[in-house]
């Protein structure tokens, strides 16, 4: 597994990296061996809340019925109701859907948000996922959701034998960088059909930067 004593090394070096004008991000890669993703048992694809942050903010859009409107305009940064719809070309979905991260939609009007958004969302992985907590019943409460998908993490491999997950940022602190890295690769390793064995190499990467090896 990895050495913790140098994983604080690399990060602890990264940290100090100020040859960009702005802070850059965290990036924990792993690449993966003998799987055959045309099997869909053996693609990857799942949610995980990391313990504290991944460091920025994501904006969230919720897409809801009239009676859902007041309470999630008090916690999301975008509410579209399903009387809106239909005004929305594809032009404007777009440009909502460059700007968001997760969407939330309300589970009873399911069939008109994919009606409406699924050509747009769909391809881009964005409609509202089950897996993620993302699809609520009328009246949920939208603001511990919401607080939960700050730290949400989707971590995928379905077509390439890799995965890229966003680890945090610089502006974190060691301890915290550390926990989320060390965290997101043993989540991994657990949700691979064979686990270590499906393993090949591990690197952390800030976002203009080299890749790293930790592990492997």
């Amino acid at each position: 597994m990895m050495n913790d004593k140098e994983l604080k090394e690399t990060i602890e070096g990264l940290k100090k990296d100020d040859s960009r004008k702005f802070k850059q991000s965290f990036d924990l890669i792993v690449a993966l061996k003998e799987l055959n993703l045309k099997k869909p048992e053996e693609q990857v694809e799942f949610f995980v809340q990391v313990h504290k942050t991944i460091g920025k903010k994501r904006k969230m859009c919720a897409l809801v019925g009239p009676e859902m409107k007041e309470d999630a305009e008090k916690v999301f940064d975008t509410v579209v109701t399903s009387d809106q719809f239909d005004k929305l070309g594809k032009k404007e979905i777009k440009r909502i859907a460059g700007e968001h991260e997760f969407f939330v939609g309300q589970a009873n009007i399911m069939p008109k948000i994919a009606q409406s958004f699924g050509r747009v969302l769909g391809p881009r992985s964005q409609m509202p996922n089950p897996k993620a907590g993302c699809i609520v019943p009328p009246k949920a409460p939208l603001a511990p959701l919401y607080e939960k998908l700050q730290r949400t993490v989707k971590i995928s491999a379905k077509k390439s034998p890799n995965i890229q997950v966003l680890a945090g940022t610089q502006e974190m602190d060691v301890a915290d960088l550390l926990d989320n890295i060390k965290f997101l690769f043993d989540q991994i390793i657990h949700h691979l059909p064979r686990e270590k064995n499906n393993m090949k190499h591990a690197y952390v990467k800030l976002s203009m930067g080299k890749p790293i090896k930790i592990h492997g």
